[in-house]
Order: C-alpha cells, then sequence, then structure tokens
C-alpha cells in the first residue's frame, strides 16, 4: 500500500498546508522516533518508531483521510490530517451525521508554543466545514498531560464533549474528546468578522 495523496494545499494565516507524499518519510521518520514528540503525540509510553511503522500509520490513515506537512516559510515543522470518523464511541451517537477528526503534531520542537497549531486547526476547520461540509469535527482523546494541544483547539472554538478514564497504570489519568458542530463554526466565523463597535 503506497500513501493516498491528494492534491489540495490550504492557506492558514501562518502556515501552509500541502499534501503529504512519498518523498516526506526522512523528516515523519525524524518526527516519529523524536521520544520527546512521541511522549505528548502517543497514548502509551511509544519511545521511538521505526520508519516501517512510520509509512504504514500513514499510508494506513491516507486511505481515509487529506493528510497534510504543516509549513512555515517553506520548512516543515508537523503534519496534521481530516479523516472521516472512524471510532465507534462517536459514530454511533452521530448516526446520520458527517464527523470528521483532526489530528496533528508539531514535529519541529523549536516551532511549539508558537501558535502554528492553532493556525493549522482553523484552517483544517474551514475547510472541512466550508469546502467538504462536514458536520462535526473532533479532536479524539487528547491526554491530560498534553495540555498545550487541548489549548490550541480550544483557541479554534472546540469546547469538551466528554472525558475518558484511563485505565490504572496508563500515562495519564483522562483523556478528552473535542467537538466543533458546523453550527458553532459558523456562528464564530460571522462574530469573528464583524467590526467592533
Amino acid at each position: 500500500m503506497r500513501l493516498r495523496v491528494h492534491h489540495v494545499t490550504l492557506q492558514g494565516a501562518r502556515v501552509t498546508l500541502r499534501p503529504m507524499t512519498e518523498n516526506d518519510w526522512d523528516v515523519l521518520g525524524r518526527w516519529g522516533s523524536d521520544p520527546d514528540v512521541l511522549w505528548f503525540s502517543e497514548g502509551d509510553d511509544v519511545k521511538a518508531y521505526s520508519l516501517e511503522d512510520v509509512q504504514g500509520i500513514y499510508r494506513q490513515t491516507s486511505q481515509t483521510a487529506f493528510c497534510f506537512i504543516i509549513e512555515v516559510d517553506g520548512q516543515a515543522i508537523g503534519e496534521c490530517w481530516l479523516q472521516k470518523m472512524n471510532l465507534d464511541r462517536l459514530l454511533t451517537r452521530f448516526p446520520s451525521q458527517d464527523c470528521r477528526r483532526i489530528d496533528l503534531t508539531i514535529g519541529e520542537k523549536a516551532q511549539w508554543g508558537q501558535g502554528y497549531g492553532t493556525d493549522a486547526i482553523r484552517t483544517l476547520c474551514r475547510w472541512g466545514f466550508e469546502g467538504q461540509r462536514a458536520d462535526i469535527i473532533f479532536c479524539c482523546g487528547v491526554a491530560d498531560y498534553n495540555p498545550r494541544s487541548r489549548r490550541a483547539f480550544e483557541k479554534a472554538g472546540f469546547v469538551e464533549y466528554q472525558r475518558i478514564e484511563e485505565p490504572p497504570g496508563a500515562k495519564g489519568r483522562w483523556s478528552y474528546d473535542l467537538i466543533l458542530r458546523r453550527e458553532e463554526y459558523f456562528h464564530h466565523a460571522a462574530t469573528s468578522a464583524s467590526p467592533s463597535t
């Protein structure tokens, strides 16, 4: 199986989201073997993925997702995707709605805390709701030990949908599903565009 490559490029306020391709394994492999990056992005205590593991993850995900490389001034700093919802715990609650999920990692640690994640999330949401006509977009299973990721989604309008208790001995105690509904996105977009009085 090869990566399913699309032809969508999205421009945010500060980031560009370009299609992920088979030429990106060097940078994806580097991020996927960095224990600091994986501490925040993985639910269990993964120290490193092999290149084969990384290729398997993205090639599989790309079959139901639009996978992007996040760039700033032409330099790759992270990856993200907008995927058809694949978790039964959410699909069963919204059976007649088009539910998607965003997953995102800023792999370049020097760029952490700079607002690039939030800009990428907003950019994906704009395309997801306005271009793809999704009904709901989720951030799934953000862990309690990754408050920076949760804040990035909340700045983009997401709110907590449910809290999930992790099993004893897990790295975190809780993980959270965050939600942004179509009507809330458009309401927020309209109020943000209105001139202040």
